[in-house]
């Protein structure tokens, strides 16, 4: 087992592997930029060190100084988190060169599904089930209409490299193929440095369903169910719940096991997601994997009792997997919403400053993972995020309840939040019956908002500066 881990990331990721370190009795450095000087990370952490200014690219992007931090401080094993570096190849070479443990996937599995055109063929070649489309990267726009001729409108160009809805356009006709072909390279370009993108045929009104998997370095791969992840605004998921209420024990079953094949089809290593869409027949194919622990694992340990983090650490270190699929046992039901410092009847527009006072909620089953505290900044330079709620009930209708119990409890001042607005979309018959898909908010998200206004009660005055 690692003897010190630097965690090259900040907020409540940060603090939750160094809590997990701290339970395998394994020393932890912080890293932190001058934005996150006293954050609750650096105070958790056994050593904590400045790595630059403000911005990512000068502090939790910079490689070379956060591997010079971690042979100062004779770290032997680096935990990147989610976001930043998790999913760097170039990152996880440099750790190698250095003898240092990249807590994460090798980089011929980073590689393979780090780039969307390989990841797809490479699944595709394993018999899991993906969208039809290119055949790799599209060049031009000529070779862009002649694929999207081939399988039919409307398209969804996409960029090979990067995620968060980044690089990706839709085209419901021909007329509109061009403009997306141009922005979905632009885009992609500006974010990832890489404008090659690919073609996929559209799916109508889907859910977003992802499956959490977990291997070691000896050819073990399990499952640990799916998540529903459909609750998105311009492809930022603000509400995540395990299982889904729309898979089936049959179904769990099948999706699971394609995710589990995904993974082996790149020797895969550690833990990551596996990332479906799924129509409304029942149909699933395959999205994307994500090489990393993401922001919702809490929802799948809430429901498997299982610490992910604690088994991905395990797992970097050389140990084989504590389950076969068979151990692996769900029960009840749970529910994340992240809570953004974002004001919801502005158009989300995110909201930094100081936090004058947090009041986490408490009870049966409700567990707040956050790096903040009364009198922390939410700097400008990063996401939003506050916190992340999570509730388990007995059913979908207790969870439910739950989580409305908890934000109801939930008071931040200082920064206007998310809340509100996840309150009023818990109370929606919708929501509550399951009848939603991946554009619900870009449909309904208005009128959720103008309830919100018409309710102007006392839950956005407690929840918002």
């Amino acid at each position: 087992m690692f003897k010190k881990i630097l965690v090259a990331n900040r907020g409540e990721i940060a603090v939750r592997v160094i809590r997990t370190c701290m339970e395998l009795g394994i020393k932890t450095v912080a890293v932190y930029s001058k934005a996150d000087k006293g954050a609750l990370h650096t105070q958790l952490a056994d050593e904590s060190i400045c790595i630059g200014s403000g911005p990512g690219q000068d502090s939790y992007l910079n490689m070379e100084r956060l591997i010079t931090v971690a042979k100062e401080t004779k770290a032997d094993a680096i935990h990147p988190g989610y976001g930043f570096l998790s999913e760097n190849v170039e990152f996880v070479r440099v750790c190698a060169d250095n003898e240092i443990t990249f807590i994460g996937p090798s980089v011929d599995a980073m590689s393979k599904m780090g780039a969307k055109d390989i990841a797809l063929e490479t699944v595709k070649s394993n018999g899991v089930p993906t969208v039809s489309g290119s055949n790799g990267i599209v060049p031009t726009k000529d070779d862009a209409e002649q694929v999207a001729k081939e399988i039919g409108f409307p398209v969804m160009v996409k960029a090979v490299a990067g995620g968060g809805g980044k690089g990706m356009r839709l085209a419901q006709e021909e007329n509109e193929l061009e403009r997306a072909f141009e922005q979905a390279r632009s885009e992609a370009e500006k974010s990832f440095g890489n404008p090659d993108v690919f073609i996929e045929k559209y799916i109508r009104n889907p859910r977003h369903v992802e499956v959490q998997v977990l291997a070691d370095q000896h050819g073990n791969v399990v499952h640990f169910g799916e998540r529903d992840c459909s609750i998105q605004r311009r492809h930022q998921k603000l509400v995540e719940e395990a299982p889904s209420p729309v898979v089936s024990k049959e179904l769990r079953k099948k999706i699971g096991e394609s995710a589990v094949g995904a993974a082996k089809s790149v020797h895969y290593e550690g833990v990551g997601t596996v990332e479906f869409l799924m129509d409304q027949d029942g149909e699933f194919y395959f999205m994307e994997m994500n090489t990393r622990i993401q922001v919702e694992h809490p929802v799948t340990e809430m429901i498997t009792n299982v610490d992910l983090v604690k088994q991905q650490i395990r797992v970097a270190a050389g140990e084989e997997l504590e389950y076969d699929q068979e151990d692996i046992e769900m029960s009840g039901w749970a529910i994340e919403c992240r809570v953004n410092a974002e004001d919801p009847v502005n158009a989300f527009r995110p909201t930094p400053g100081t936090i004058q006072s947090f009041m986490v909620p408490g009870g049966y089953h409700v567990r707040v993972d956050t790096g903040v505290f009364s009198g922390a900044v939410i700097p400008p330079y990063y996401d939003s995020m506050v916190a992340k709620v999570i509730v388990k009930g007995a059913s979908r209708e207790e969870a439910i309840m739950r989580m409305k119990r908890a934000l109801q409890e939930t008071t931040i001042e200082g920064v206007a939040t998310t809340i509100p607005f996840q309150l009023q979309l818990f109370d929606d018959p919708r929501f509550q019956n399951s009848d939603y898909d991946i554009h619900f908010i870009e449909e309904h998200g208005e009128e959720l908002i103008k309830a919100l206004e018409e309710k102007g009660g006392s839950n956005w005055m407690r929840n918002s500066s």
